[in-house]
């Protein structure tokens, strides 16, 4: 088993009305190996200026930790196959809606992996798709939730 770490890390600023609820929601994820990055929460949901459109907001992260961990296997799976892969971006589209009444949740997420291949050996898109679906199964990410997750081949 293993354990996976991130330190949150928020401060009020002096002039702000925190009761109120006229505060930033800036604040900055920590995580080992020191990388630091600014997170917020997203302005779809806390206007702005108490909230900062640059900074990564967890509904974003969330999508984003599920098309990383989608493309880490897939780069393995590609590997172990014999495909030279030369690049793979994803242009990942998560949706928000009520899951329950009064609440919300990333309901759907769609993966668009567009897969660059080089070499003799390229995979069909039977191939294509079979890889996709062995990483989708092993993702730890997508088998941690219960959003929907959706793979478009565009390769």
């Amino acid at each position: 088993m293993s354990n996976y770490s991130a330190t949150i890390d928020w401060a009020r600023g002096e002039e702000e009305d925190f009761l109120k609820n006229r505060y930033s929601r800036a604040h900055q994820w920590e995580f080992d190996g020191g990388v630091r990055v600014p997170a917020s929460a997203s302005p779809h949901i806390v206007p702005k200026p108490y909230s900062r459109e640059e900074n990564v907001d967890p509904e974003e992260a969330f999508v984003a930790s599920l098309s990383s961990c989608h493309m880490l296997f897939y780069l393995s799976i590609a590997a172990a196959r014999g495909f030279q892969v030369d690049s793979y971006r994803d242009q990942a589209i998560g949706t928000m809606a009520e899951v329950a009444p009064g609440r919300h949740g990333i309901q759907q997420v769609v993966l668009n992996p567009v897969v660059a291949y080089s070499g003799e050996r390229r995979p069909s898109r039977d191939e294509q798709k079979a890889m996709h679906d062995q990483a989708h199964e092993q993702c730890f990410i997508a088998n941690s939730v219960s959003t929907i997750i959706k793979i478009n081949i565009n390769s």
